[in-house]
């Protein structure tokens, strides 16, 4: 008998898969389920994975390599996707495949398998990083084969076959979490007319119920990456942790996002990112202090690149390991100390210091200083509008 490793979550679509595979393929599953930070919901799934038929499954905490190999490096980078989207699925499922691909080797299974619909950007991620790490393995992705069309026919099947699943046909949101995110798409929230309901929400306040108080909070960054909070070192997984239940309790990082999928169609969804957000706007006001004017603004122009690399699947292509290197570069002197103000949802930068600053109080003080003189501005915008006195001198003697 074959195997072959699924992706497993224990919600509803890899619930179901599971006896798909063994009656249409026949295949001994191997199921893997990668913690990283979804809290709660591992608790059942061993025990859960073995019941619907699974042979084995592992369940491996990477809650700190995917924090200090996935999301920090999109961090650094200052990806958003069209302009609102932190990454927080995307960034996830390279680091699966790839674990995948080591356990597909571990046990010789044949095969990998993933969840992922036939009109969803996953099935992109999971294939490119099965592809690049290991090409000779099959892949199947049920969603593009079986008769099931839909979440209501998930549950059908799922109720056919007496599996538990932790959805309703009245509750039916697909959702994706881990230590970054959690993500909320379908249902209601199909109709992009639709406001999020107060009820939706898991990791965030709703910002209208948030404390009437501002939250402060310091975040010590070093070489781009955050060490501290006020004052205190702490691990990776510590800080984004801590971050988390600062943002959720005051209602920062809700975003509803109309996205343009890979596939080629818009899809709605509503997001949690509250330490993320958080995060983004200091390392932001960071790089502001510390880089220059040319480096900061090609950076921003290939962080719009680089999101899209990380949104469309490419993790491990050489495009994304050369963008890498420039970012390296980049953060060589953003370290220093963000202060920043959460409040009602908001998430504002109030303090910046930094040993490589390039403010310098002298230089931009509207008082009397020494270091600069007023007078050589003067034959800078000579020499800077030059094109355009030439260009209208030109225009003028046309006329004539």
């Amino acid at each position: 008998m074959e195997k072959i490793v699924l992706a497993y979550s224990g919600g509803l679509d890899t619930s179901v898969i599971i006896p798909w595979l063994k009656e249409n393929y026949g295949y001994e599953v191997i199921a893997f389920c990668a913690d990283l930070g979804q809290g709660e919901e591992l608790a059942p799934l061993h025990e859960k994975a073995i019941k619907t038929g699974a042979a084995k499954i592992y369940i491996e905490d990477l809650r700190e390599e995917f924090i200090n190999e996935y999301i920090f490096p999109v961090l650094k980078a200052g990806a958003v996707y069209e302009k609102k989207y932190l990454l927080g699925t995307s960034f996830a499922r390279p680091l699966i495949a790839k674990k995948m691909v080591e356990i597909a080797r571990k046990e010789n299974a044949s095969a990998i398998c993933h969840g992922a619909t036939g009109k969803g950007n996953d099935q992109v991620r999971f294939e490119l990083t099965v592809k690049a790490l290991a090409p000779d393995l099959k892949i199947v992705a049920p969603w593009r084969e079986w008769h099931i069309r839909s979440r209501e026919d998930a549950i059908d099947f799922a109720v056919r076959h007496g599996i538990d699943i932790p959805v309703t046909k009245e509750k039916i949101y697909s959702r994706d979490r881990n230590i970054w995110h959690i993500s909320h798409e379908g249902g209601d929230l199909e109709d992009p007319d639709n406001a999020p309901q107060d009820d939706l929400y898991v990791l965030t306040v709703p910002p209208g119920k948030a404390p009437d108080v501002e939250t402060y909070v310091e975040i010590d960054f070093v070489q781009g990456i955050p060490v501290a909070l006020d004052g205190e070192k702490m691990s990776s997984l510590a800080l984004m942790t801590k971050l988390n239940e600062l943002g959720g309790a005051n209602g920062v990082g809700i975003v509803s996002l109309i996205e343009n999928r890979l596939v080629g169609m818009k899809s709605r969804g509503v997001y949690e990112t509250p330490g993320g957000t958080i995060l983004y706007a200091a390392h932001n006001e960071l790089e502001s202090l510390t880089l220059d004017r040319r480096t900061l603004h090609l950076k921003e122009q290939l962080a719009v690149d680089y999101a899209e690399l990380v949104y469309d699947g490419n993790w491990f292509s050489k495009v994304k390991a050369a963008l890498d290197a420039f970012v390296e570069e980049t953060q060589r002197n953003v370290s220093g100390t963000v202060r920043m103000c959460l409040f009602k949802g908001s998430c504002t930068a109030v303090g910046v210091k930094s040993p490589y600053s390039l403010y310098n109080a002298d230089l931009a003080t509207f008082g009397a200083d020494e270091i600069y003189s007023q007078k050589d501005a003067e034959g800078f915008i000579n020499l800077f509008g030059l094109p355009l006195k030439v260009q209208a001198l030109l225009e003028q003697s046309l006329k004539k």
